[in-house]
């Protein structure tokens, strides 16, 4: 790998259908990924791809797929744009609409691809109508058979629920749950993995995950107000996307946060959140970050 290698992380995008109100979408998020889509397009040096880790729309109907396709072809990127999937996406809208693909719809969207000298592999975190993160039987067979392929190259891993950061099964809502955690754990010792890049809680956050990057993003949707995480999720007018950068030394990541009022868009206490994982659960419309 010549030079340095840059990439852009974008998450929970949460895209919805122009022509359908709803009320689960607080910001106009599709205007916020268009200004932010121009602003790539003008970064100096342009980057190598964009990988967008979930939540791709907020509802994972097929309408709101179209409006997102509709939005990166008027963007005439020069990049490709990696999807992974996120606990508002739905595989049988994102397939047909994304993919042109009919059959297979509910099976996870897992797939890799080496750009420049990188191996960028992207697992479905997503379970249908849960909002936590898991793997279902054989993507970590799968995962572990990828990473197995071009063995010596470096390795970005994206997911749209970052790896619990402690065994604690209150907050497996936020992230994989704790057992795929160490499967992955497992699966990834030893291997040359440079990052991981998630999403879901919506607000920016790096840790050191046994070694390893992790890094999550604000998406595009709304910002969680992480000072009033002690009383429950409170959510701000807020977006940002990352810069990613290779170097010799690993990952170095810029975060580009968009302008905004920080207005509370939305909020709820801990002690209502059994009430809203139960609505989630049982409706897949229902927007819980």
């Amino acid at each position: 790998m010549s030079g340095l290698l840059t990439f852009v992380h974008l998450t929970d995008l949460h895209v919805g259908d122009p022509a359908v109100q709803d009320d689960h979408l607080y910001s106009d998020t599709s205007a916020t990924l268009a200004a932010i889509l121009a602003e790539v397009k003008a970064l100096v040096p342009q980057p190598r791809f964009i990988v967008a880790s979930g939540d791709l729309t907020n509802r994972g109907d097929i309408d709101s797929y179209e409006q997102l396709k509709r939005l990166i072809a008027a963007a005439e990127l020069e990049m490709p744009v990696l999807f992974a999937l996120g606990n508002h996406d739905r595989r049988d809208g994102f397939y047909p609409a994304m993919l042109g693909r009919t059959d297979h719809a509910n099976a996870p969207y897992d797939h890799a691809q080496v750009i420049d000298g990188i191996h960028v592999i992207v697992l479905d975190s997503s379970v249908p109508n849960k909002v936590g993160g898991g793997f279902e039987p054989g993507q970590l067979d799968w995962l572990k058979a990828e990473l197995d392929t071009h063995a010596e190259l470096p390795k970005l891993l994206v997911m749209h629920h970052a790896p619990s950061l402690d065994a604690d099964p209150s907050m497996e809502w936020e992230s994989l749950s704790i057992a795929d955690t160490e499967a992955l754990r497992q699966a990834v010792a030893g291997k040359p993995v440079i990052g991981i890049l998630s999403g879901h809680i919506h607000f920016d956050r790096v840790s050191s995950w046994y070694g390893i990057p992790v890094v999550v993003g604000i998406g595009q949707h709304a910002a969680t107000d992480v000072t009033w995480l002690h009383e429950g999720l409170r959510m701000l007018s807020g977006a940002s996307y990352a810069i990613g950068t290779l170097r010799p030394s690993g990952l170095s990541i810029t975060f580009a946060p968009q302008p905004a009022e920080r207005k509370e868009l939305h909020s709820f206490t801990w002690g209502g959140m059994a009430e809203v994982l139960k609505k989630y659960e049982g409706d897949t419309t229902v927007a819980a970050e």
